[in-house]
């Protein structure tokens, strides 16, 4: 890896926390590693990799660790090799990818093994990369895990745990009944010393006790004692420590009662082997909601067919997704899904795109038209031409940026973070004291014992390592289902603290299609108004701008019989950002823009000013032409609220949040506007440019500020905002300034993603409150800090099945986050808006673009 590069991969053996912290402090040590991110609940880890780092070093510092990266070997046919030279190229770029760890390749099979990093990569990312090196490569055989392999990975895990648990519950039950039905069942004690006695009762419990520590349970000894060994403590260690004491102290009882002070020989065999039946209980329902919890993930690699049929040399071919190419011509029947990113080149059809946007109405498509890979054709049959395959389809990025987004760190982890690095080795020092203070204040040695063991196993670091994560996997694949992606994973805590939402217009509030409804001359001019329109709408040609659009639209379609259909071409075309454009045009010199720029030129624009005020203040967007140095006409343009405007509105204020609106309008017009929707407070008269310091203003305060744009030209607006909202259109995923994307393109998904912040963040904080106070209540009890009292001693039994149940808890309190659902679809926007929804508004002074 010469270059900075992003590489993520799944790590073994993260238990809780404090697991979380070694992993992160082994590999931030690493010369050319930054920005570390572990994920305990999807168990893996991210981080930016430069020179001298590469895979192979971050691999052999998480083994070192104790914590080793899972590996994974694929088999690739490789194409076009010839001799020993292709060989050593073949080698060479699959070498490269980072993550892998060697590659060999043969050239007599034509094959290539290379053993890599899980996670980091995809055959499809090898494949590529042979292929840019000039030998097409195709996967014989798949790598490790996917995506969609991580729930049967962990549900195969948790059945394995469950055989565990039910054998050394089997194993245990007789060592529960001889042991506890003594001190449970009257008459019991008695039973057993007539029968079989009581020493031979303990060397019953002591070998099956021992089976159950050295089968089921061995796997808490085999990492625990380990990591102990590394100084690196961990769950599993305080599980070995605790239970290892408890089985040692009987084993001394049991055979050498004597080394023991009198009357306080006694065996806990059973709690020993309870301890292990309950924590492999609670790892077997740990395992299986972790894997619930990527369920979003898994949805949206669902989406993705595993062939497609493609035309190559005039025949239908059925070809695997990834070894469809760019270019390719794709044959689409009734009720299929789209492989790939396409245009489509023939047929007609309506495709349900909600699995990508979240919008259940299904959009029809025509030649022409963009449809993306993994929604599902409708009645019609369509051929598309494959224009972005593999890691660059529309679904590959969603995945991504939701991956992404699951395993960063929110700010509200660093708490957490402090806490967890010392929890381990803290809680060992807490079970040393407590044995020490009770032999020294109430010298029982028994009870001592129990004390101890109780501490070390009631603590849990790991609700308190799974809190945070758990939520955020949850609960952004739950967005991304809705259609609204977290780009960055803290902008979910960014969100739920914002107080003003301050809204672009054009595009955003209003439908972004502006239609031109006045041209009025100026007395006096020598132009008729199919002439003037004629000169204007060829001016604006060259303009990408709405209301360029308008204005050009309007001109080519005519005003009258008279109208011209053929448009000049302009020459020397000139825009200038937020004040409007200059053209020449037959030889006339034509300018189309705001009163600033006829003001900036030395037009006199008094004429038609009182006119213009009257149209601004009827909501219409009024802009001035000059021909040749002279005033010519004033044109208006509307451009129609959205239907869900005012509804979003509403429901931000509702969230007790304030809306803003920032435009270039006039001041009059912007009022208008945000008394049509309600909207708060305005911010009129902005340049594009200005948007940031719009922005600035409305933090006065101490406020925080969510800004929503069309992602395109408020671009530094999105990225200054403490949250950056882009409004995309089902395809703009890749807004690089946004820290939100609405794949919906409709403003009701900003309501939605303010209520999965919150709903999230609220998630996690019950976690987090759930986590601490039951380590700060618990422990201190375990330790016996009732017993002066009330007489009450935990037993470590007890605190073994509180400990399950405190991680089971925060899983499935998690979990919840799945049944969340839009708090607005298309049924919650009225059907008028003060008025009619369709009354058209200003939009944005002339050619801001």
């Amino acid at each position: 890896m010469t270059a900075s590069t992003h590489l993520k991969l799944a790590v073994e053996g993260m238990s809780c926390a404090s697991c979380v912290g070694r992993v992160e402090r082994a590999l931030a040590a690493l010369d050319g590693v930054s920005d570390v991110s572990v994920n305990l609940a999807s168990e893996s880890v991210q981080m930016t990799v430069d020179a001298p780092a590469d895979a192979a070093t971050v691999a052999d510092a998480l083994d070192a660790a104790g914590y080793p990266a899972r590996r994974a070997r694929a088999v690739l046919r490789i194409d076009s090799m010839s001799c020993a030279s292709c060989v050593g190229r073949v080698e060479r770029a699959l070498a490269a990818v980072p993550g892998v760890l060697a590659a060999r390749v043969n050239l007599a099979s034509e094959t290539a093994t290379v053993d890599y990093l899980e996670g980091a990569l995809s055959t499809a990312d090898l494949g590529a990369a042979s292929e840019r090196a000039g030998y097409p490569a195709r996967a014989e055989s798949e790598p490790g895990e996917q995506p969609s392999d991580a729930a049967p990975r962990k549900d195969a895990e948790a059945r394995s745990l469950v055989r565990r648990a039910m054998l050394a519950a089997a194993l245990t039950l007789p060592v529960v009944a001889l042991e506890m039905g003594s001190h449970l069942i009257p008459g019991m004690h008695e039973l057993i010393g007539r029968s079989i006695g009581h020493q031979n009762s303990w060397l019953i419990q002591f070998v099956l006790t021992t089976l159950v520590l050295a089968g089921p349970g061995r796997i808490f000894y085999g990492k625990g004692v380990a990591a102990l060994m590394r100084g690196a403590p961990d769950m599993n260690s305080l599980v070995a420590l605790g239970t290892g004491a408890a089985y040692g102290y009987s084993v001394v009882a049991t055979f050498a009662p004597g080394v023991l002070p009198a009357g306080t020989r006694a065996v806990y065999f059973e709690a020993a082997a309870v301890i292990v039946v309950l924590i492999l209980l609670g790892r077997a329902l740990e395992a299986r909601a972790k894997g619930r919890t990527g369920a979003a993930i898994r949805a949206l690699v669902g989406l993705s067919p595993r062939s497609a049929t493609v035309l190559r040399d005039g025949d239908a071919q059925e070809v695997a997704v990834d070894d469809i190419r760019a270019d390719d011509l794709l044959l689409v029947h009734p009720g299929e899904r789209i492989a790939v990113d396409g245009e489509v080149v023939e047929g007609r059809a309506h495709v349900d795109e909600s699995m990508i946007t979240g919008e259940p109405v299904p959009v029809e498509k025509a030649p022409g038209d963009p449809v993306t890979g993994g929604t599902v054709n409708g009645a019609g049959s369509l051929r598309v031409r494959a224009t972005r395959v593999g890691a660059d389809t529309t679904l590959a990025q969603i995945i991504r940026m939701v991956e992404e987004a699951q395993g960063a760190k929110l700010p509200i982890q660093s708490l957490v973070d402090r806490v967890t690095l010392w929890f381990v080795p803290a809680v060992m020092v807490v079970a040393t004291a407590t044995v020490l203070v009770w032999l020294v204040a109430a010298p029982a040695l028994g009870m001592a014992l129990v004390a101890g063991v109780s501490v070390l196993i009631i603590a849990c670091p790991c609700a308190m390592g799974l809190a945070t994560p758990t939520s955020i996997m949850v609960g952004t694949g739950r967005a991304a289902e809705m259609g609204v992606l977290f780009r960055k994973g803290d902008a979910l805590q960014a969100l739920d603290r914002v107080d003003v939402v301050a809204l672009d217009k054009t595009g955003t509030l209003t439908e972004g299609r502006p239609e031109l409804t006045e041209l009025e001359l100026a007395e006096g001019g020598e132009w008729d108004r199919a002439r003037v329109l004629a000169l204007i709408g060829a001016a604006e040609a060259p303009s990408e701008h709405p209301i360029a659009q308008a204005i050009l639209r309007a001109a080519r379609d005519g005003a009258g019989d008279d109208a011209p259909k053929a448009l000049p071409e302009a020459q020397d075309f000139e825009t200038r950002t937020g004040y409007g454009v200059r053209a020449q045009v037959e030889g006339h010199d034509v300018l189309v823009g705001a009163a600033r720029l006829m003001t900036q030129e030395g037009i006199d624009t008094a004429p038609l000013a009182g006119r213009e005020t009257e149209l601004a203040e009827a909501g219409r967007s009024a802009l001035f032409a000059a021909i040749d140095g002279r005033l010519a006409a004033l044109i208006a343009v509307a451009d129609p609220l959205k239907p869900a405007s005012a509804a979003t509105v509403a429901a931000l204020h509702a969230r007790g949040m304030s809306v803003a609106m920032i435009t270039g309008d006039k001041p009059e017009t912007a009022r208008a506007i945000a008394a049509r929707c309600g909207i708060d407070h305005v911010v009129a008269g902005v340049l594009p440019d200005g948007k940031v310091a719009a922005l600035d203003e409305l933090r006065s305060g101490g406020r925080r500020v969510a800004f929503v744009g069309d992602g395109i030209n408020d671009a530094p607006a999105l990225a200054h905002a403490d949250v950056g909202i882009a409004i995309g259109t089902g395809t703009d995923v890749a807004i690089e300034s946004a820290d939100v994307v609405l794949m919906s393109g409709d403003l009701r998904g900003v309501v939605n993603a303010v209520e999965i912040s919150r709903r999230t963040m609220r998630n996690i904080r019950q976690n987090l409150f759930w986590a601490f106070s039951y380590n700060t209540a618990l422990i201190p009890v375990a330790a016996g800090v009732l017993y002066p009292a009330f007489g009450l001693l935990l037993s470590p039994i007890l605190a073994a099945g509180a400990m399950t149940l405190s991680s089971v808890f925060v899983l499935s309190n998690a979990l919840r986050l799945r049944r969340l659902r839009p708090v607005m679809n298309e049924g919650d926007s009225p059907a008028t808006l003060e008025g009619r929804s369709d009354t058209p508004v200003k939009a944005e002074p002339a050619n801001a673009a």
